[in-house]
């Protein structure tokens, strides 16, 4: 028979033995946990330089530090944007080739990081947003009852800033927001409404469907779109007399030194279709920093002269879009135009004349304010919805797809000659 070794210990030397055992025990769970602490510590900091400044890993890591975030994929998994429901539901960025790719929306990490909550208006950052027009004129929404029409008094509604929206579904490729809020404009009219947003990643063959083009296999691309819901919930009608909203779509991109907006226009007589562009939405443009040709604009992109440009609906195509030589990104922006819809809200920083006939499209770029300071730099492209007129329970739906585009100059020049008309070094050389 065997015996056991432990049978012939007297119970003193079990019991040293036992508290050597379990001491031994403890300083290996302890190290074990000092070690996976360490290595939890290390990885929290180390997280954001797995990734690149600029690259898309970058910014997403950068985003889940600080709120939830949703990421949606294409099929293959190159296409991805991030979207926040904290920020009001908007694309933060957005990649056309994986997590090591370019990151495409401009985003302010100073603000972000340090959870500050700014009165005015928090520039987060987003390529992709909704607002609700107009801006400025007697039916604003940015300002308060007989207020001046300064930077000063500008205000950015609480509801469209620092809210978030909630999530209603969500998949791989689709997320849906939504946001119920009473808005207030310059006149005192209150609106009670109800916005649905979704947003939807955009495979190949779905974004050549919608520019009725063929895009080639060898280029990178990344497409998305917002479909946008206004529902008027209230129990009077939206019109002329009390003022109306509009959907208001805008990006903030990153601008660089040889980055160039294209905006065509209809062709025809003033007398006929109106003036071409507003230019003096902050100051009249320099000639230097806005081109008009016969039928296309070139508005400079640099970050450098806070600026914006529009363009009326008699005038708009549903299509703009920018080139960024530096970094080789042709980007195009699709809309909802209908041609039977004249009425726009005009955004004018005044008590207007005309308060609905305002743009359909803008373009803005950022540059310092008169104190020095600077929200970006970043530029937008934007597109806005018809003036809601909405009896009570009805809705308007107002599309913006957004496609970014990278390759080399040969595939790029296919790309804007027959979306545009134009060849990548005649847009380079006019600005």
């Amino acid at each position: 028979m065997i015996k056991s070794n432990y049978s012939k210990q007297s119970p003193r030397g079990k019991s040293i033995k036992s508290k050597l055992v379990l001491l031994l025990a403890s300083l290996i769970i302890l190290a074990n946990c000092s070690t996976k602490k360490e290595d939890s510590v290390a990885s929290d900091e180390t997280k954001l330089e797995v990734f690149k400044e600029g690259s898309f890993g970058y910014d997403l890591n950068f985003l889940e530090k600080h709120k939830e975030v949703v990421l949606l994929k294409s099929q293959d998994g190159q296409s991805q944007l991030v979207v926040c429901p904290a920020y009001q539901g908007r694309v933060m960025t957005s990649t056309a080739n994986g997590m090591e790719g370019y990151s495409f929306g401009w985003l302010n990490h100073k603000l972000i990081s340090s959870g500050e909550v700014l009165a005015q208006f928090n520039p987060i950052g987003g390529e992709e947003r909704i607002w609700f027009g107009p801006e400025g004129g007697q039916f604003s929404l940015f300002f308060k009852p007989e207020s001046s029409f300064d930077f000063d008094k500008w205000q950015v509604p609480s509801e469209i800033d620092t809210e978030p929206f909630s999530i209603t579904s969500k998949a791989q490729k689709e997320v849906v927001f939504e946001k119920a809020m009473k808005l207030e404009n310059y006149s005192g009219t209150t609106f009670d409404l109800n916005i649905q947003r979704t947003i939807k990643i955009l495979e190949k063959e779905q974004a050549g469907a919608n520019l009725a083009m063929s895009i080639p296999d060898d280029i990178k691309m990344v497409g998305f779109e917002s479909e946008n819901i206004l529902t008027n919930k209230g129990t009077t009608s939206w019109d002329k007399n009390s003022g109306a909203l509009s959907i208001w779509i805008l990006s903030m991109l990153n601008p660089s030194p040889n980055t160039t907006i294209i905006v065509p226009f209809k062709k025809g007589e003033p007398s006929e279709l109106g003036k071409i562009v507003t230019d003096d939405y902050f100051g009249k443009v320099p000639a230097d920093r806005l081109i008009v040709k016969e039928e296309v604009l070139f508005f400079k992109a640099d970050g450098k002269m806070r600026s914006k440009i529009g363009v009326s609906p008699s005038r708009a195509k549903p299509l703009m879009g920018s080139y960024d030589a530096d970094n080789k990104v042709l980007t195009v922006v699709q809309f909802s135009l209908p041609q039977d819809q004249i009425n726009y809200v005009n955004s004018m920083w005044e008590i207007q004349d005309k308060p609905f006939e305002g743009d359909a499209i803008n373009a803005y770029n950022d540059g310092p304010l008169e104190d020095g300071s600077q929200m970006g730099p970043f530029y937008e492209l934007e597109s806005s919805s018809p003036a809601a007129f909405l009896p009570p329970g009805e809705g308007l739906v107002h599309f913006h797809r957004t496609y970014h585009f990278q390759g080399n100059n040969e595939v790029l020049e296919k790309l804007s000659t027959a979306l545009f008309g134009l060849g990548l070094d005649e847009i380079m050389s006019v600005l």
